[in-house]
C-alpha cells in the first residue's frame, strides 16, 4: 500500500490545518493508522493514532484538545485536524499504517509510511 500525506503548509500561531493521508494500492481500512512528526534536530515522535474502525484514538499529551484524528474508510483516508497551532508543532508530519488493527506509539509497529508533509507554524 502507498500512503500519500498532504495538507501541510505555513500558518500563523493559533491557526488551523487539516492533513490528509490517502492510501492507494490496497485498502488500509483494517489497519490502525498513526501520525508521527519530526522537527529539525529532533527524533520522530508519535502524535496521534486511530484504530481500524475509528473507535479508539490516542493522542500525545501536548496535542490533546487541539488535534483531532478521524478516518473515512470508504475513501481510504485518514485526517488530522490541527487547531490552535503553536510554533512547537512545526515539523514534518508522516502518516503510517500499522501492522495491526490498532495504532501504537512504537514506530516499529508500522510497515507503511507516507512521504511526509511539512507544517510550519510562525509566531
Amino acid at each position: 500500500v502507498q500512503l500519500q500525506a498532504s495538507g501541510g503548509g505555513l500558518v500563523q500561531a493559533g491557526g488551523s490545518l487539516r492533513l490528509s493521508c490517502v492510501a492507494s494500492g490496497r485498502t488500509f481500512s483494517n489497519n490502525g493508522v498513526g501520525w508521527f512528526r519530526q522537527a529539525p534536530g529532533k527524533e520522530r515522535e508519535f502524535v496521534v493514532g486511530i484504530s481500524w474502525n475509528g473507535a479508539s484514538t490516542t493522542y500525545l499529551d501536548s496535542v490533546k484538545g487541539r488535534f483531532t484524528i478521524s478516518r473515512d474508510r470508504a475513501k481510504n483516508t485518514v485526517y488530522l485536524q490541527m487547531s490552535s497551532l503553536k510554533p512547537e508543532d512545526t515539523a514534518v508530519y508522516y502518516c503510517a499504517a500499522s501492522r495491526t488493527p490498532y495504532s501504537s506509539h512504537d514506530s516499529s509497529q508500522y510497515n507503511y509510511w507516507g512521504q511526509g508533509t511539512l507544517v510550519t507554524v510562525s509566531s
